[in-house]
This record gives C-alpha cells, sequence and structure tokens, in this order.
C-alpha cells in the first residue's frame, strides 16, 4: 500500500477547513462554533504537515506544535467563556447572548 501523497492531504485539509467555516457561519451555538474553529486549526496544522512532508523539512511539524499549542489555549479561553456564560444564569448557548455578559 502506498503512502497517501501531500496532494492528497491538501485536498482533506481544504475541504476540513471549508467544513470549519461553514459550522462557525451557519451555527450560532457557541459550542459547536469552538468545535468548528478546531476543525479550521486542524486543517491549518494538516497542511503544514503535508507540505513539510513534501518539501522534506522538519518546520511542518514545528508550526503543527505550535497550532496544537494555540488550539489548547483557545479551547480553554472558549470553554471559560461558556462556563461563565452558564453560570450568569442563561439557558441557552446563543452566541448573541454573549453581549449581555457584563460584571
Amino acid at each position: 500500500m502506498s503512502a497517501a501523497s501531500p496532494t492528497h492531504a491538501l485536498l482533506l485539509a481544504t475541504l476540513l477547513f471549508a467544513v470549519g467555516v461553514l459550522g462557525v457561519l451557519a451555527r450560532r451555538n457557541l459550542l459547536l462554533m469552538l468545535m468548528s474553529i478546531e476543525i479550521m486549526l486542524n486543517a491549518a496544522a494538516l497542511a503544514f504537515i503535508a507540505a513539510g512532508a513534501r518539501w522534506h523539512a522538519a518546520q511542518g511539524q514545528v508550526m503543527f506544535l505550535m497550532i496544537l499549542s494555540l488550539a489548547a489555549a483557545e479551547a480553554a479561553v472558549g470553554l471559560a467563556i461558556i462556563l461563565r456564560l452558564h453560570s450568569a444564569g442563561r439557558p441557552t448557548l446563543d452566541a448573541d447572548t454573549g453581549n449581555r455578559l457584563k460584571g
């Protein structure tokens, strides 16, 4: 069995990124928007890995680690905001209710 070519990996990364953008634009639920942003970050990481494999360079894996740490920080901050909204007594995780987050 042969390994997948970088072209296939880049096509998959493009498809994943498009699904993530569609998820952010189409959904109003904060948790689903957070998951869509994670999908977009994973697509960018996959593109860096594919490019690094294509040019036999380690920079793709270094960028993957940086994107991985950024995704972890983004998830922590996003979940903290969601928990703050929930503790404030919001019955829904609708993104439009975030403008009422005061004090």
